[in-house]
């Protein structure tokens, strides 16, 4: 994982992810850097006015929030189809020995595109 200095750039390897999945949609062309940075502020500033203490640890999950709303809004995934792929990777999970990569469909289930 990338660090600055010592310490790593993101708690959680999920976080690198989101933050790479934005940076290739951005540059994709699906939308601009502009409206990302006011689809995150947005998340965030709703966040605090629902009580989220800006303790720095829930940047992420507002990040994330705020790709699949950007997602979602410019029609590149449903929230049915998140949703259907956010069970698969937990029947996933749960199927998967500790320590072993998870994979869709690991569980038997069959994986639609999301």
């Amino acid at each position: 994982m990338p660090k600055k200095g010592t310490e790593p750039v993101f708690r959680e390897p999920w976080e690198a992810r989101a933050f790479a999945m934005t940076l290739a949609l951005h540059e994709k062309g699906l939308f601009t850097w502009s409206q990302w940075a006011e689809m995150l502020s947005a998340e965030i500033r709703a966040a605090q006015a629902a009580g989220d203490p800006d303790c720095g640890d829930s940047y992420y999950r507002h990040w994330l929030r705020a790709l699949e709303a950007m997602v979602t809004g410019h029609k590149v995934t449903s929230a049915s189809g998140m949703e259907a792929r956010r069970l698969a990777w937990q029947r996933a999970a749960e199927a998967t020995p500790h320590g072993e990569p998870i994979e869709l469909g690991r569980d038997g289930t069959p994986v639609p595109p999301a």
